[in-house]
């Protein structure tokens, strides 16, 4: 193995410390530096941006979702690579054979071996852990030795730390059986606590730790095979206290259309002359016509907790002037974030609004992370209940109240200390004013 590059989803420079000894010292005996990110700092983009060395407005990932416009259709967490509209490392003439370990745009992929998460939707309506593997004998070979993927504390109201160390502890499996000269391994556990509670707490020093573990393990198996080592994080979690309704807004003033059947209220995009995608501290907003554009335009920026509104070629300000964006994109205020609902009676919201759905919903949904104060705990057992005896069921535990919600990211960081951060075991990649399009260039030459 040449190099492996971890993403350690939210770690910043001032995480670095007593509480990240592993990390420490990987950053003691080569570098650490704050990482400027994309626009917007989420996952898909950042992570995209990393590996093409562009920005959005070229690779064409806008956020990790928008609105697929041949289709009509809102779509997020879409796991093609064909998505990507920039080369990629493995796709140039020197090559080199890659792992893609939870990594996002996992499939149709052209590396020589990817794992990511990938549930069973059942016809009946059941939804089982599982995740996929390419090659076939990998997925065989990781379950053999590291059991289920547990899914369910990878996301929702019981996402924990067990999903990372299960990542981190398959990562040396899945690094032993396709031999790769880059191994990507994807961390993703300081999202969870951080957004939920804030980026400062009694929480963060037992998240810290716990990450740090979970590092240390695939740092110790990549450099006992040779392999230099470079550490990214995506984004920091910034403090957050007010959500924003853009969709409200607009379907209040009459130009987001919502149409209603057995489930509730859907949004008809179709229909709409102006609605959001929201994806955490950014929204694009997708407008019919010029005249939906300057109205949209006129509202939003009237919203307590709207930073700016970017419209047509000032979107290249922020490097997403691109087709797939929204003709507005909007970008929170510091401490806002952007919720996706539109419907404006309780009694009419989506019978998906209060569950773990992170492809209907149209819009990033992080109340998610949450059990419903107000009967959450009780109705995921009822749930579960009905799900063991074989009937129907509905799980539906999370909160509507966006007001638990304390952590968000999708902005430039308000200081280099609080934002991303790049630490390698090579003191020669060492530079100034490091930013997420550096990336490519050092998994490039550590890869050649």
């Amino acid at each position: 193995m040449k190099l492996a590059v971890l993403c350690c989803v939210g770690l910043t420079p001032d995480h670095l410390g007593t509480d990240t000894p592993n990390l420490s010292r990987l950053a003691a005996e080569g570098f650490a530096a704050p990482l400027r990110t994309a626009i917007p700092a989420v996952t898909t983009t950042a992570q995209t941006t990393m590996l093409t060395g562009v920005l959005p407005q070229e690779h064409g990932v806008v956020g990790n979702g928008w609105y697929f416009r041949e289709l009509g259709e809102i779509w997020f967490w879409r796991q093609s690579e064909k998505l990507v509209q920039a080369p990629l490392p493995w796709s140039g003439p020197r090559a080199p054979k890659t792992l893609k370990h939870f990594w996002w745009y996992a499939m149709n992929s052209g590396v020589a071996a990817t794992v990511t998460p990938r549930p069973v939707y059942h016809h009946d309506g059941r939804k089982s852990p599982d995740f996929y593997a390419h090659p076939y004998a990998l997925k065989d070979a990781l379950r053999a030795r590291h059991g289920d993927f547990p899914l369910f504390n990878f996301w929702g109201p019981t996402a924990s730390i067990r999903s990372t160390r299960w990542i981190a502890e398959s990562f040396a499996t899945a690094c032993d059986a396709s031999q790769p000269d880059l191994a990507l391994c994807y961390l993703p556990h300081l999202d969870y606590d951080l957004q939920r509670f804030g980026p400062a707490g009694p929480h963060l020093a037992r998240n810290l730790r716990e990450l740090d573990a979970c590092a240390g393990l695939a740092i110790e198996h990549a450099r006992a095979r040779g392999a230099r080592v470079l550490v990214v994080s995506e984004y920091g979690i910034e403090a957050v206290d007010t959500p924003v309704f853009i969709n409200r807004t607009l379907r209040n003033e009459g130009l987001l259309a919502a149409v209603r059947n057995a489930a509730g209220e859907l949004l008809d995009p179709g229909a709409s002359r102006a609605f959001a995608v929201c994806d955490h501290q950014l929204a694009h907003v997708y407008c019919a016509d010029e005249a939906a554009i300057g109205r949209a335009a006129e509202l939003i920026a009237r919203l307590p907790g709207v930073e700016r509104v970017y419209a047509g070629h000032q979107r290249a300000e922020i490097g997403l002037d691109h087709p797939r964006s929204g003709e507005l994109v909007v970008l929170a205020a510091r401490g806002a974030w952007f919720a996706h609902d539109y419907w404006l009676d309780d009694a009419a919201r989506p019978d998906f609004a209060r569950c773990v759905e992170i492809h209907k919903k149209p819009g990033y949904d992080p109340r998610e992370l949450f059990f419903d104060p107000a009967g959450g705990k009780r109705r995921a057992a009822w749930g579960l209940a009905r799900k063991l005896l074989g009937f129907r069921y509905l799980m539906d535990p999370v909160p509507l109240d966006a007001s638990l919600v304390r952590g968000s990211h999708g902005r430039a960081a308000s200081s280099p200390g609080q934002g991303a951060v790049v630490l390698g075991s090579d003191r020669s990649w060492m530079r100034d004013g490091w930013h997420q399009t550096d990336i490519a260039g050092i998994i490039a030459r550590a890869c050649g």
